[in-house]
C-alpha cells in the first residue's frame, strides 16, 4: 500500500518540469519573454506535472476529490486535478501472503500448543477495501489469528494432528466469510507447523511404539494360530492316508541329505519301512560322480 506523497513524482512528471524549465529558461535568457510570463509558465507547468499519476499493472488508485470518493484510476498513466484531487492509496490486487501464529493456545483436551499458519488472499473490489476497512492488512492477521485459536478450541490434540487439512479448510471459509465485506477473499489456507510439549511428545512416541509393539504380537499370535490350524489339516490327511505320511517321511529326508555334509540318524527299523538303504545307494551313486562334493551319509540307529 503506497500513499499519495510516494507516487507525487514519477518520472513522466520530472520530464515536463526539466524541460519546461529549459525552455522557458532559454527564452528568457534570449529575451523573447519577459520574468513574470516565465514564471507564469514555470508554475503551469509544475500545475501540469502534479496532475500526471502513474499506477502499475497490477494497482488501482483510489482518488478522493475534496474528501469524497471520486473513482478509481488505473493501471498506466491516469490525470487528477490538483487542489482538489488526492490519491488516497493505491492497491494492490495481487495475491498476497499473511502469516499468523496461536502460540500457547489450549485445545479441546486442554493441551497447550503452538500453531503457525498462512492465509493467501487478494482484493476482488478495491472500492469496499478503500471504504469499509481502515488497515485490511492489519485487520485480516488479527482475524486470522483469532480464527486460528478458536478453532483449536473446538478440536481435540488427535484430532489437529490428524485433520489438518480439514480444519485449514474450515479456518478458510470462516476467513473468507469475515472479509468478502471488505471486498478480499482468504483463497487458502495453509498450517505449516503444529509443536506440542516435549513431555507430551516423548509420551505421544512411547505409546506409538507400544501399540507398534502390540500389533506385531497380534500379528504373530494369528500366524501361529493359522500355522497350527493347517498342521491339524495335515495331520487329518496323513492319519487317513499312511501312504502319504510315508511319502512325506522319505521326502524330508532327502531334503535333508542334499544338504552339504550333513548327517542324518534314523531309527534301523525306517530302512526297511522307507525303503531308505535304496534312497542311500542312490545318492552314494551319484557322490561318485560329483567327487568335490562330500557324501552323504545315513547312519541307521539300533532299534530298541
Amino acid at each position: 500500500m503506497n500513499t499519495n506523497i510516494d507516487r507525487m513524482w514519477n518520472p513522466i512528471a520530472a520530464a515536463v518540469i526539466i524541460v519546461a524549465l529549459g525552455v522557458f529558461g532559454a527564452l528568457f535568457y534570449f529575451e523573447l519573454i519577459s520574468f513574470p510570463l516565465a514564471a507564469s509558465l514555470v508554475l503551469i507547468a509544475l500545475f501540469v506535472s502534479r496532475s500526471i499519476r502513474i499506477a502499475d499493472q497490477w494497482e488501482k488508485a483510489v482518488v478522493l476529490r475534496m474528501g469524497k470518493f471520486q473513482g478509481l484510476k488505473g493501471p498506466g498513466i491516469f490525470f487528477i486535478i490538483p487542489i482538489l484531487d488526492k490519491i488516497d492509496k493505491y492497491i494492490d490486487q495481487r495475491v498476497r501472503v499473511t502469516d499468523f501464529k496461536a502460540e500457547q493456545t489450549l485445545t479441546k483436551d486442554t493441551v497447550p500448543i503452538n500453531v503457525d499458519a498462512v492465509v493467501y488472499w487478494t482484493v476482488w473490489d478495491v472500492e469496499k477495501a478503500a471504504l469499509e476497512v481502515q488497515d485490511y492488512e492489519t485487520a485480516i492477521f488479527y482475524i486470522s489469528q483469532t480464527g486460528l485459536r478458536d478453532m483449536i478450541g473446538k478440536h481435540e490434540l488427535a484430532d489437529i494432528l490428524q485433520e489438518r487439512e480439514k480444519i485449514a479448510e474450515d479456518l478458510q471459509k470462516i476467513l473468507d466469510h469475515n472479509t468478502n465485506p471488505w471486498g478480499i477473499t482468504c483463497q487458502t489456507v495453509g498450517i505449516k507447523d503444529i509443536m506440542i510439549p516435549r513431555n507430551l511428545s516423548d509420551a505421544m512416541s512411547k505409546e506409538a511404539q507400544a501399540e507398534r509393539e502390540r500389533r506385531a504380537r497380534v500379528i504373530l499370535g494369528t500366524a501361529e494360530t493359522e500355522i497350527a490350524h493347517k498342521f491339524s489339516e495335515a495331520s487329518d490327511q496323513y492319519r487317513e492316508n499312511p501312504v502319504a505320511l510315508h511319502l512325506r517321511g522319505m521326502n524330508m529326508l532327502f531334503e535333508g541329505l542334499k544338504e552339504k555334509g550333513s548327517m542324518v540318524i534314523v531309527p534301523s527299523s525306517a530302512l526297511d519301512s522307507m525303503n531308505l538303504g535304496a534312497i542311500s545307494g542312490l545318492v552314494s551313486l551319484s557322490k561318485e560322480h560329483d567327487p568335490d562334493k562330500p557324501s552323504n551319509t545315513v547312519s541307521p540307529k539300533p532299534s530298541e
